[in-house]
């Protein structure tokens, strides 16, 4: 049994209709552009990450774990002086 319900053979079939309608030329282009693609979007995701490390220094690291209760004590405050 293959993926859902759908077996080996009908998989192949539907490889062959593939490659029969876009041809072995137009899928590799495809196949090609896909990982590109791919892998432009993992060096953004690692050059934003690695950005976002290399600006904080280690003393604003642990100073930005502690910002959400002084935020929650000015929203106390506005709410007691409303």
């Amino acid at each position: 049994m293959g993926f859902g319900g759908i077996s080996m053979w009908q998989l192949l079939i539907l490889l062959l209709i593939v490659v029969l309608v876009f041809g072995t030329k137009r899928l590799r282009n495809m196949g090609g552009d896909l990982g590109a693609a791919v892998k432009g979007f993992r060096k953004g995701m690692d050059d934003e990450l690695g950005d976002k490390e290399e600006k904080l220094e280690p003393d604003q690291i642990a100073t930005e774990k502690e910002p959400s209760a002084p935020a929650e004590e000015s929203v106390k405050k506005t709410e007691s002086s409303s």
